[in-house]
């Protein structure tokens, strides 16, 4: 079935649960490592890294036929400007996946509830200005890598996504949230993959210009960009 004959209210559960698991991946194996297991921290980001990328193909795989698994603001608001949804649509992703994504660190702390009885907090981790940089490069290159899958018609798009996005966790200073929705949900942990609500703001906003620009930058190197890909 084409994914303009399934239903917005279907594409919408399938946006919530994606952001929700999406978060799940990034919050949990940082609670595990490092709170339960005591870990070093570099070993957290490595489970991490691989905890995200196997999610994150999974999901792909799962829900892109429905809703094209966008769970990611950045995402959506470069397929509005690219005309691959309509607005409509896009603002009831954006509604779906914030919502989605908090229901994602209840689900995490609700995982290790007897270890430390948190639903939701505010995080005091501290991230540094250089990381906001890293999170413009981080959403360009996954936006820019996504529109050349789409011009390319890959067969691998999920593969190459999920490879891409673990192996940006490991690269960038950030860690790689290219995400606004999971940015802030993990404004709400207590885990080492939370950020401080000061910090989250000024990485949503390095998100939106990341995605901003990595559509100009593809409507320019993959034009004509093929508008029945999904």
């Amino acid at each position: 079935m084409a994914q303009s004959e399934i239903g917005l209210g279907h594409k919408l559960l399938a946006e919530f649960v994606g952001s929700a698991f999406l978060v799940i991946a990034a919050i949990s194996p940082t609670i595990l490592a490092y709170d339960v297991i005591h870990a070093d921290t570099m070993l957290a980001v490595l489970s991490d890294a691989l905890a995200v990328a196997f999610m994150l193909f999974a999901l792909i795989e799962v829900l892109g036929s429905v809703s094209g698994c966008h769970i990611n603001p950045a995402v959506t608001l470069s397929m509005l400007l690219t005309k691959k949804v309509d607005f409509k649509t896009a603002m009831a992703y954006v509604a779906v996946q914030i919502p989605g994504g908090i229901l994602g660190t209840v689900c995490s702390h609700l995982m290790f509830y007897q270890m430390n009885p948190i639903l939701l907090t505010i995080s005091t981790v501290e991230r540094p200005c250089g990381c906001y940089f890293a999170e413009f490069l981080g959403t360009f290159l996954m936006l820019t890598t996504i529109y050349g899958c789409m011009k390319n018609k890959s067969k691998f798009t999920s593969l190459v996504i999920a490879l891409l996005v673990g192996g940006l966790l490991l690269t960038t200073s950030s860690t790689m949230f290219a995400n606004p929705q999971v940015t802030i949900a993990r404004m709400f942990t207590y885990a080492i993959a939370g950020i401080r609500p000061s910090d989250g703001i000024f990485f949503i906003f390095a998100q939106v210009l990341g995605s901003l620009a990595a559509t100009g930058f593809s409507l320019v190197i993959f034009r004509p960009l093929d508008r029945d890909a999904n």
